[in-house]
């Protein structure tokens, strides 16, 4: 794969699929009438064939009804599943999952087709299901992290070492490893019960929080909002009957905002250990999610070009995440040093998952060339 500072922009070989969004406004139109963004980079979502039925009425306001009938709905088992009566735990989770889906995917479409729908109600109605989403993310991102890093422990103090390691069990080298082993293993079981104290502790205050977030009046304003949704899309005057434009110039701009972050991001050759470098990874996992919704709605199905580049970015953020709490854990004062030597390696280690997640995100990538940076 070429990398992001080269200059040409290539297609790939794939049918095009759903797209995602730009930054851009669209400057004039091509092909069967739909609009093209200048620049380098040419949309997946244009020369999708007629467009008479891509409007507002009929591509956005169903796909926002059907997803808040899905809130809904998901949230009527949550509350069957969450009775004390009830030992449904799995069923609980899996209902929190699916609330959170409809809630991203109804806050990320009034974001990108912010300027086909009332505004004000658009903006009020987003903030409040990113609020919401983020508050029941919180318990299930801790639960993950702590089976992350013992998982990665119990690899690291094994009895054989994985070679992404990068450990050599020659000569020299097979001594030295050892006695890093042994250090490792003194402090591998202390390191993962504070880890484990650290995280359940942080994952019952989200729980909590999660349970009072459902339970407060905001909620339910919230869920009052979703349910009118479900029958009523607040769309904005003079977007009735309006054609393509409506719907896929704001997605190409979804699209292009996209393409842009990808091509700033950092290549490989950069070094392993600089975190600064983060924050550009995380928001090419945002843009990339904005994407695949602007592109359910315009073409009814997410792109399946994008399903490993975005796994990719969401293995990427949760080794960021893991790499940050061995590193928290070991800044605990008082530790002892062999416990504060098992996390040193074990975010050495989460680091170095973080590299083998761009890695793969890279080779996964559909565009054989991403957009050169302005």
């Amino acid at each position: 794969m070429r990398r992001p500072d080269q200059q040409t922009t290539t297609r790939p070989t794939t049918d095009p699929a759903p797209g995602t969004t730009p930054d851009a406004p669209p400057d004039g139109a091509t092909g069967a009438g739909a609009p093209r963004l200048p620049g380098p980079a040419a949309s997946r979502l244009t020369g999708i064939g007629p467009t008479g039925d891509l409007t507002t009425e009929a591509a956005l306001a169903p796909y926002l009804r059907g997803q808040a009938a899905e809130f809904l709905r998901s949230l009527r088992l949550h509350h069957e599943h969450s009775a004390p009566a009830d030992s449904g735990g799995h069923d609980a989770a899996a209902a929190t999952r699916a609330l959170r889906r409809s809630a991203r995917r109804i806050s990320g479409s009034l974001h990108t087709f912010r300027a086909a729908l009332d505004p004000h109600w658009a903006d009020q109605v987003r903030a409040e299901l990113a609020w919401l989403s983020g508050i029941l993310a919180r318990e299930h991102a801790y639960a993950n992290r702590l089976t992350r890093l013992v998982e990665a422990l119990h690899q690291l103090s094994g009895p054989t070492l994985p070679a992404a390691r990068g450990v050599r069990a020659a000569g020299e080298g097979a001594a030295s490893d050892a006695q890093g082993r042994a250090a490792l293993g003194v402090g591998a079981a202390r390191a993962g019960a504070l880890l484990e104290r650290r995280l359940t502790l942080a994952r019952t205050r989200a729980h909590s929080a999660a349970l009072q977030a459902l339970g407060s009046s905001r909620f339910h304003a919230v869920a009052d909002a979703v349910a009118l949704l479900a029958s009523d899309v607040p769309l904005a005057p003079g977007t009735t009957g309006r054609t393509a434009e409506a719907l896929l110039e704001p997605a190409e701009r979804a699209e292009q905002r996209l393409l842009a972050a990808v091509a700033v991001l950092p290549p490989e050759d950069t070094e392993p250990y600089n975190e600064a470098q983060d924050a550009a990874w995380h928001q090419a996992r945002l843009l990339l999610r904005l994407h695949r919704y602007a592109h359910e709605v315009v073409l009814g199905a997410a792109d399946p070009a994008l399903a490993a580049p975005g796994h990719a970015l969401d293995l990427h953020r949760d080794a960021v995440e893991a790499a940050g709490a061995a590193a928290a854990a070991a800044r605990t004062p008082r530790i002892a040093p062999a416990t504060a030597y098992a996390l040193g390696v074990l975010h050495a280690d989460q680091r170095h998952e973080v590299e083998a997640a761009r890695a793969v995100f890279r080779e996964s990538w559909p565009y054989a060339t991403a957009l050169t940076a302005p």
